[in-house]
């Protein structure tokens, strides 16, 4: 059959497929041109409609305008519907003349048809007119969104809409409901109330708050009174309408009293305003609202941290200004705050992360911050404040202030201890502290009897809990708060003798046991002590000694004795009982509270006495338990020493140093064993040039040579070695000698303080070309002597110790309370301007500080441009702090700085951590006590035929004892050993042992001891009478050279004259 190649079929069907996409094609084209067309001619039809209605838009207000028609109601509503339809955003001049209109309609006197809101009592026109009202004041609000209060012409059109908002939103100004119209007020009102629901619904409040925000974050607000006024009774209206319900205060609450600061402007621009807010009692609603604890929270979550701190401002601002709502809802509020406050507290981080932004009052905060409220910030930071403000604060501890105190004579203050440390005058003190009447003395010692859930505990536990919540979450503005709450002079005695009388027998037991439980009762409790110690360690800190100790502002002495006793068996409770070791959060932060407070009043104990003798040490913790411990690792043992080394008595600590320094030298192997001999560094030094060539060799030893062996080879000017064998005889003297150049004020590289003339860097020891490298040479110097237990005589000034050991890093060091030390005439004159009564501008200061420098005033400026600013009233505390601190820091902080490199190189800084400045001085200098003469007899070694029941050295002990003043024998001990200190555990420990010999010539004559001279001094046989010799020493080897004289009354004379001339013995 005939049969169509496969091909020819394949190629048709192909060409048909074309075919009839080719038709769909033109189909789809047709349908689309259609459809184009159809869509080319509506919105060609719908522009020359809109075209047409602006036209007659225009048209009608140009007739209006002329005169030409008169308007009246249905007319302006007929082109407001016209214009309402075609409104577009470039229609907004047209939509301006409608508003104006419309006022203008409301204005007119006794025309009712022409009043714009007569068309609401028309029956057929009722509804249309209620939605088109609802659209013209909801389009207000769009335009008042887009406005900038600032700009002169956005004002007046701000102005404009929210008259039309608060002409229709309120039957207050409608002229139809005077005279017969009053019947139809309710009906009207009715209306107003469903345009303020369909208002609020679409976004009201946000319109407000933009408006208000845009108006008043700012430095000085751009909002009129008019304007404010309008904006405020707009937001009030639909929460009064509503009753006061919760979805409305809720709003209010979230869009308007979030608004920086708005309670303050109201209060400045407004009065009125503020009135109607007392009127309506909304403080009282707003805290009751918030004391539910969903609904704060809801708020909370809703503003977030910025704005939620806005709002607190406001509320505490309302607060002051309502005394009478903030004392009978007192409780709620101080409930409220502090629910908002730790709302905020969860996002408050300590440290910058890419998760947090920078707040200037929170500090680095994790949640989104707002920088546009930043400029207001000042403004919500002085609402703020009035929560640390004396009527807040009164009002708050109203049940602690009303206390009575009971009075008292002044205790009188202990005087300034001399550098002789007369303790006469303290003792007396304290006897006169504890002889107090039994009213006071209940106040001051924990007595108990007042219950812990008792309301008014309750109260005041959670007052206390807002502010420290307040503290732990405000973290740039803390010292304010801190300031604030410790004005009142007697808020800080009055909330410890409320501490003092809680539980059964009050004080210390209750606050124990409330660590051990995990109560909300108990978290109360410690807040409340934490509380106290922050302000009462802020109020130490920033009072100066005058204050404390004179005048005794707030706490008196006999108080701060108490509480210091109280502090430190708590801070030892804790350590040693474990709590420390586990704790975190707030307990921890607890800790670092009291142990704060503790410590402030102990350095200022240290720096000027006010407890009795041995007030701070532990007798129920024994100091061998404690070295067992350290030694096993304990950490609690650790703790104690970190913390508190001062419950340990001076001496175990010292003994402690020593055993560290001894096993460092073990380790490093610095101490002879039987099987190694340590490496031993020899220096070869000429007398005459003993601070360079000391300084020229021992600078570029490693510090590990440096802790080590060091002999001493003395060469005189010749190369000629001198007589003398270093076992450490030697080397202690080139120390001694060494460190007596470098501190000699003569060479300018320290210099001596007024008065007591003790040693601190010299500001101009730049005269000295490589001084930085002197001063880190002196520090390892010193630090070699302290290392070795070598006491040298150096008295340093507290303050340069005090940043040897690192205290001026510590949050609550205070350069003021150190001055005294450099200067005291100098810090009576700073501390005169602070009490100046009159105006400091007055005495033509400046933030800047002339000195003579060699013959040259040189000024030295404070801060940049200080000597353009003069010191007032406002910055004198500044301008005292500032002097102080370039005095005694910023003029030998380089110096110091290089002191201390090199003294820490050889004393490692934790281990001084467990002295304080004094005590640290009686390790380099030893001890300031009395020289024990039984103790020193006991160790002392005898030579050249003494021994302890020689006549010579009966005569010796006896006039030492009988016959010498204390001065005396401290001059006979640096005679001998170049210290007038005895060393701090006792003779036992000075280094090489106290000896006596005796000598029968000259110095340049002496060989050492033979046989025959031994036996001689044995036998008390002499060659010849040594009546005209001297007694002398070798103070290397802290040896006595004794004649073996005749007579108990030639020994004293010789003896008093060789220690007054201070003749000692250099080897020949």
């Amino acid at each position: 059959m005939f049969s169509v190649p496969q091909s020819s079929k394949s190629e048709f069907l192909d060409k048909a497929r074309q075919a009839r996409e080719e038709r769909k094609g033109l189909k789809e084209k047709e349908r689309a041109a259609i459809q184009i067309q159809a869509l080319v001619r509506r919105f060609l039809c719908r522009c020359s409609l809109q075209k047409q209605l602006r036209k007659e838009v225009d048209d009608f207000f140009q007739a209006s305008e002329t005169g030409a028609t008169k308007r009246n109601a249905l007319s302006i509503f007929k082109i407001a519907r016209k214009l309402l339809f075609i409104y577009r955003p470039e229609d907004k001049m047209r939509f301006e003349k409608l508003c104006r209109a419309i006022l203008a309609s409301m204005e007119v006197e006794n025309e009712p048809k022409v009043w714009y809101v007569s068309l609401a009592l028309s029956k057929d026109l009722t509804i249309p007119w209620l939605k088109q009202i609802k659209d013209v004041l909801w389009t207000c609000c769009q335009r008042i969104k887009c406005l900038k209060p600032d700009i002169l012409q956005d004002n007046k059109l701000v102005t404009l809409y929210l008259t039309m908002l608060v002409t229709f939103t309120d039957t207050s100004t409608w002229r139809i409901v005077r005279g017969k119209g009053e019947a139809l007020r309710p009906a009207l009102k009715k209306i107003c109330e469903n345009i303020m629901g369909h208002l609020n619904q679409k976004g009201f409040y946000s319109t407000l708050q933009i408006l208000l925000t845009n108006g008043l974050a700012r430095s000085k607000p751009s909002l009129s009174k008019g304007t404010l006024t309008a904006i405020f009774t707009l937001s009030l209206r639909p929460v009064i309408a509503a009753h006061f319900s919760d979805n409305l205060l809720r709003s209010f609450l979230i869009h308007i009293m979030s608004v920086p600061a708005v309670v303050s402007h109201l209060n400045v621009l407004t009065p009125e305003c503020m009135a109607s807010i007392q009127t309506h009692d909304l403080l009282r609603k707003f805290i009751l609202f918030l004391s539910r604890e969903e609904q704060c929270l809801d708020i909370c979550v809703c503003l977030e941290g910025s704005h939620s701190l806005c709002l607190l401002g406001n509320l505490i601002h309302l607060g002051f200004l309502t005394e009478k709502v903030l004392e009978e809802e007192a409780n709620h509020f101080v409930k409220d705050l502090t629910d908002m406050l730790s709302y905020c507290q969860r996002y408050v981080s300590q440290k910058k992360s890419n998760l947090t932004h920078w707040h200037p009052v929170l500090g680095w905060f994790s949640q989104t911050v707002d920088y546009g409220l930043n400029e207001s910030m000042p403004l919500v930071t002085k609402q703020l404040q009035y929560l640390w403000g004396v009527s807040v604060i009164r009002t708050l501890f109203s049940d602690v202030l009303s206390k009575k105190l009971e009075s008292q004579e002044p205790t009188p203050p202990p005087p300034q201890p001399s550098t002789s440390q007369n303790n006469l005058p303290v003792k007396n003190l304290f006897k006169r502290a504890f002889q107090k009447s039994a009213s006071v003395r209940n106040i001051l010692k924990p007595v108990g009897g007042k219950r812990v859930d008792s309301a008014e505990v309750q109260k005041v536990c959670s007052i206390c809990v807002l502010y420290q919540t307040a503290l732990s979450t405000l973290t740039q503005i803390r010292l304010q708060i801190l300031t604030g709450l410790t004005h009142l002079d007697d808020l800080l005695p009055k909330l410890w003798a409320f501490i003092c009388e809680l539980g059964p027998q009050g004080g210390l037991k209750l606050f124990m046991e409330c660590l051990n439980n995990d109560t909300e009762e108990s978290k109360q409790l410690l807040a409340m002590l934490m509380l106290f110690c922050d302000c009462s360690r802020h109020l130490i800190t920033i009072l100066d000694d005058i204050e404390v100790y004179e005048e005794q502002t707030s706490f008196k002495i006999e108080e701060l004795i108490t509480i210091s006793s109280f502090l430190n068996t708590f801070v030892y409770k804790m350590v040693w009982d474990g709590i420390l070791e586990n704790a975190k959060g707030e307990k921890l932060e607890l800790f670092h509270s009291v142990h704060g407070w503790l410590m402030v009043l102990y350095e200022r104990d240290c720096r000027r006495r006010f407890t009795p003798d041995d007030h701070w040490l532990r007798k129920d913790l024994k100091p061998s338990l404690l070295f067992q411990e350290l030694e096993k690792g304990k950490k609690r043992a650790q703790l104690l020493l970190q913390y508190i080394p001062h419950v340990i008595p001076h001496k175990n600590r010292v003994l402690l140093f020593r055993n560290i320094v001894t096993k460092e030298k073990e380790s490093l192997g610095l101490v002879e064993t039987s099987s190694a001999s340590p490496h031993v560094t020899h220096i070869t030094i000429r007398r005459s040039r003993m601070l360079e060539d000391g300084y020229d060799q021992l600078r570029r030893l490693p510090v590990n040579s440096i802790k080590g062996v060091i002999r001493v080879k003395f060469v005189n000017d010749l190369g000629v070695d001198e007589a003398g064998i270093d076992q450490d005889g030697v080397f202690k003297e080139f120390l001694e000698e060494i460190i007596k150049k470098v501190f000699n004020p003569a060479l300018n590289l320290f210099k001596t303080t007024s008065g007591n003339e003790r040693l601190y860097p010299s500001p101009t020891s730049y005269i000295h070309e490589n001084h930085l490298q002197l001063f880190e040479f002196v520090g390892k110097m010193l630090g070699k002597a302290v290392y070795e237990g070598i006491v040298v005589d150096v008295p340093f000034a507290s303050f340069f110790l005090s940043q040897v050991l690192g205290h001026h890093h510590s949050t609550f060091y205070s350069s003021i309370d150190e001055l005294p030390s450099l200067d005291s005439e100098f810090y009576k004159n700073l501390t005169s301007i602070k009490r100046y009564d009159g105006d400091v501008g007055d005495l033509g200061l400046t933030l800047s500080y002339d000195e003579d420098v060699m013959g040259q005033l040189v000024c030295h400026e404070l801060i940049p441009g200080g000597k353009t600013m003069p010191v007032t009233n406002e910055n004198k505390i500044s301008y005292i702090h500032l002097m102080a601190h370039f005095r005694m820091h910023t003029q030998i902080k380089e110096q110091t700085a290089a002191f201390i490199r090199g003294f820490r190189s050889i004393i490692n800084p934790e281990w001084l951590h467990m002295f304080s400045t004094p005590e640290v001085q009686r390790l380099i200098s030893g001890d300031n006590a009395e020289i024990d003469l039984d103790d020193l007899k006991k160790h002392t070694v005898y030579y050249g035929g003494f021994h302890s029941s020689h006549r010579v050295i009966i005569w010796l002990w006896d006039i030492l004892s009988s016959d010498f003043t204390a001065e005396e024998r401290a001059m006979f001990l640096k005679f001998v050993t170049s210290c007038s200190r005895p060393p701090l555990l006792g003779f036992a420990y000075l280094k090489p042992p106290f000896s006596i010999r005796c000598v029968e010539v000259s110095d340049d004559q002496d060989t050492g001891d033979t046989l025959g001279s031994v036996l001689r001094g044995f036998f008390t046989i002499r060659k010849k009478e040594p009546g005209g010799r001297l007694p002398t020493s070798s103070t290397c080897f802290n040896l006595l050279k004794l004649p073996n004289y005749s007579k108990k009354s030639i020994l004293r004379d010789k003896l008093r004259y060789a220690i007054s001339m201070n003749t000692g013995f250099e080897l020949s």
